[in-house]
């Protein structure tokens, strides 16, 4: 998968999280920040690198699309937005839910994968299970790697992900109505 979708849906993450938020570079550096955790499992492409086969735990769509690492970076992303919280009256609430919300994001990410029609699998279930799975639908073609991704091949793949995640899209970037208020 072109990470197209990838970016969409911690867009809409980000809207979701601000919805009563009005200052825009906070909603902008949310959906950023959100639309970075659902890139982060692909940063495993540094395994090609590194002489890492890609069918081994640690190599691409290995341990970084799992469940697990999921919740990981959920729980890290928490105890981040705790101690940043200004209000520390609030500070579990707000870890609670930037931690909920991130673990989602990146919990995306796995099954949509798994959803291509290429590749070898995504090892959603390490590390009880190293097995690589692809589900029975793979509706979402696969993605050139690098470079190769400014072929034909990866243009047609980016053309379907901005028609597919369209929704995502459309709702991170409506425009805002300003309640009026005295």
């Amino acid at each position: 998968m072109a990470s197209i979708g990838h970016v969409a849906i911690g867009m809409a993450a980000g809207r979701l999280y601000a919805r009563r938020d009005r200052d825009r570079k906070a909603i902008a550096f949310r959906m950023f920040a959100l639309s970075a955790a659902s890139l982060l499992p692909d940063a495993d492409v540094i395994s090609f690198e590194l002489g890492i086969p890609y069918e081994a735990p640690f190599g691409h769509r290995g341990a970084s699309h799992s469940i697990i690492a999921a919740l990981l970076l959920g729980a890290l992303a928490g105890l981040i937005g705790a101690w940043q919280a200004i209000d520390r009256t609030r500070a579990r609430s707000r870890g609670a839910r930037v931690g909920v919300l991130t673990a989602l994001v990146v919990l995306t990410h796995g099954p949509l994968d798994a959803m291509t029609d290429g590749g070898r699998g995504v090892a959603l279930l390490w590390p009880f299970d190293s097995e690589r799975i692809f589900f029975p639908w793979t509706p979402i073609p696969v993605s050139p790697i690098g470079i190769h991704f400014l072929s034909r091949e990866g243009l047609a793949v980016a053309r379907f992900e901005l028609l597919a995640f369209a929704p995502f899209f459309l709702y991170a970037l409506w425009p805002r109505r300003v309640s009026g208020g005295g």
